[in-house]
């Protein structure tokens, strides 16, 4: 029988399990910068128009045909400024997070592809481009698969840790990312809190979860500025962190994007958040492939059937 993608309605229920972070932290905390530009949709690489989104363009209509100068502008404005900036923030505060890498983006800024090589950040793949896997066939999707890893291979001498797509993953990703191999982890999902082993086609596979909702992308859906980020993601923290101090220790991921916190105003919003929850305590600030490590040694794969 072919596998298809479950849904799970229960998860771990009213008992998830003690994760055991490192030091007895309340929460693990996971920054991900998604380092799409030059990867995006646009008239040079073939798409026939240029990419607007989760940019300050975002909402305006794309140009049919022909090139958008100001929407290049914009994200170039991620690549050549924004992602410097984002980086020096974690570098002075001696945190880590974890890159979402475009393979492509990388492939044309090699002096960023040089910092994250030398920085000790962790890689997941974010595609070989920034395009929608649930519109590729099987043989494109596992082709683009290829791909990515081959191209970080190349720019970072090393391979990337997990997957996640750039927008939803298709019905057929999970199992394209399991037959490549040599992946910890994929993030192709929402729907939890904590990481969580399944099956696919008899063999486990962990699943980091992800979130859309402490985002940056927040500021093109009715937030207007770094204090009300702030405040969001910083609630957000605060109850995760007092459920954590009280029984139930979990993770929170925080997605950013360059040509978003990379701003001078929304990257004061995320120095201010730093700041918070390095004054809390308590908080293990990790990269993706530590946190897969970690359940990985401290929740074992248990055992064939799951999600089968």
């Amino acid at each position: 029988m072919a596998w298809e993608v479950p849904r799970d309605f229960i998860g771990y229920g009213a008992n998830p399990p003690d994760p055991c972070w490192p030091g007895g932290a309340h929460v693990a905390v996971n920054f991900v910068l998604n380092y799409e530009e030059g990867s995006e949709p646009s008239v040079q690489d073939g798409e026939g128009f240029s990419e607007t989104n989760l940019s300050e363009a975002h909402g305006r209509n794309q140009i049919p045909r022909g090139r958008d100068l100001a929407a290049e502008s914009l994200f170039e404005f991620g690549s050549r400024v924004g992602a410097w900036r984002v980086l020096r923030i974690f570098e002075q505060r001696g945190l880590p997070m974890t890159i979402f890498a475009c393979a492509l983006a990388l492939e044309r800024n090699p002096e960023m592809a040089e910092a994250v090589r030398e920085s000790g950040h962790d890689v997941c793949s974010h595609g070989w481009r920034w395009v929608k896997h649930f519109e590729l066939d099987e043989a494109e999707e596992r082709e683009h698969i290829a791909r990515a890893v081959q191209s970080l291979k190349r720019t970072l001498g090393r391979r990337p840790d997990g997957w996640y797509c750039r927008y939803g993953p298709s019905v057929n990703t999970r199992r394209l990312v399991v037959e490549h191999g040599g992946f910890l982890y994929d993030s192709d999902y929402y729907g939890d809190e904590l990481p969580f082993w399944t099956t696919v086609e008899g063999q486990p596979h962990l699943v980091v979860p992800y979130t859309q909702t402490v985002n940056d992308s927040k500021y093109f859906a009715g937030v207007a500025n770094s204090d009300q980020w702030f405040a969001f993601c910083r609630d957000h923290f605060d109850l995760l962190w007092e459920e954590g101090a009280a029984d139930r220790p979990t993770m929170m991921s925080i997605g950013l994007h360059p040509r978003i916190t990379g701003q001078p105003a929304r990257a004061l919003g995320l120095i201010r958040l730093l700041d918070h929850m390095q004054a809390k305590g308590k908080v293990w600030f990790a990269r993706r492939a530590e946190i897969a490590r970690h359940w990985i040694a401290t929740h074992p794969y248990p055992g064939k059937g799951l999600n089968e």
